[in-house]
């Protein structure tokens, strides 16, 4: 069975990128040099998208991933989030707040 795809918009926390990389295709946004062409090539089999406060899900982004089921957001706010899109294709959006 094929692994779910999570896009990880900027680099995070060693530990999470790990974790990630176990359970899922992990892709790493920064490490393709041009964003039309990875998304030309894996847009279909991303599910989820993994931001932050810098890097989140705008709704480019979001029209991009035919797939897309949720955007998880590791900061505080939701600014970078278009949450009008993702209510609009019905997108799950979680948010860890750390302290």
């Amino acid at each position: 069975m094929e692994k779910i795809g999570v896009l990880m918009t900027c680099p995070m926390s060693p530990y999470l990128e790990r974790e990630l990389s176990t359970r899922f295709t992990l892709f790493k946004l920064w490490e393709y040099p041009s964003l039309s062409d990875f998304l030309k090539q894996n847009s279909n089999s991303i599910h989820a998208v993994v931001g932050n406060a810098s890097h989140g899900a705008d709704a480019q982004l979001i029209d991009s991933l035919p797939e897309l089921e949720i955007v998880a957001y590791y900061s505080v706010g939701i600014d970078k989030i278009d949450l009008g899109k993702c209510k609009e294709r019905v997108i799950r959006v979680t948010i860890y707040q750390y302290s």
